[in-house]
């Protein structure tokens, strides 16, 4: 009878062992910290600059971070920052003329597929984005014509698509990209006149990242 009541038991601790090491992917209440390399890609477009064509941006790599918080097993939000971000800003035919530095926090709301005892949760997100300039100069004034450059900060809409892979209880590896609306005012003199380009940056950015769950 005793060897039943311990064979019993020894089997139930298993089983409840199996059963906790599968629960091992996001639930409800779970802090979710990343941190990896962020790629800002714009997609720009702007007026013309006087004869000189639109406005060329260049992409920038830095340190990014998210923070996230599961509402639900499925439903979660999240905050992307970064370290700033620093652009080269050229026109066609003169090179580069600019730089400018900004900050992008982008707050998401996010559907994760899968369930608890998935490793493997794609999800989509679909939020704001805040993008502040600052640092803004110019690097060639061609020949003390440009002066005062500045740049309006934007709000606008921005989506999401990741995936995060669970290694064990605690970490995870994630692949995420987003598409964020970003329109900005650059103005400058030009001259004894006062320029206003309207200008799209629109990026894509990618993230490649380590996390751990809280």
């Amino acid at each position: 009878m005793k060897k039943h009541v311990i064979s019993g038991l020894v089997t139930a601790a298993v089983l409840s062992g199996a059963m906790s090491t599968q629960a091992v992917a996001h639930q409800a209440g779970d802090i979710i910290v990343r941190a990896g390399v962020a790629v800002v890609a714009p997609n720009e477009s702007s007026e013309q600059v006087a004869t000189f064509g639109e406005f060329l941006i260049d992409d920038n790599t830095q340190l990014g971070l998210n923070f996230g918080y599961m509402l639900t097993d499925n439903i979660g939000v999240e905050l992307l920052a970064a370290s700033p971000f620093t652009h080269d800003v050229s026109l066609k035919d003169v090179g580069k003329i600019a730089e400018t530095k900004h900050l992008p926090p982008t707050l998401m709301a996010q559907y994760y597929f899968g369930d608890a005892q998935s490793k493997l949760r794609p999800y989509l997100g679909l939020g704001v984005n805040f993008t502040v300039f600052f640092d803004n100069e110019f690097t060639n004034d061609l020949d003390g014509a440009l002066s005062n450059l500045s740049l309006s900060n934007s709000w606008g809409l921005a989506a999401q698509a990741g995936m995060d892979y669970q290694l064990n209880k605690d970490w995870l590896i994630n692949g995420a990209v987003w598409y964020t609306k970003i329109n900005t005012d650059v103005s400058f003199n030009l001259g004894a006149d006062a320029v206003s380009i309207e200008t799209d940056i629109d990026p894509w950015v990618y993230m490649l990242s380590v996390g751990y769950r809280f």
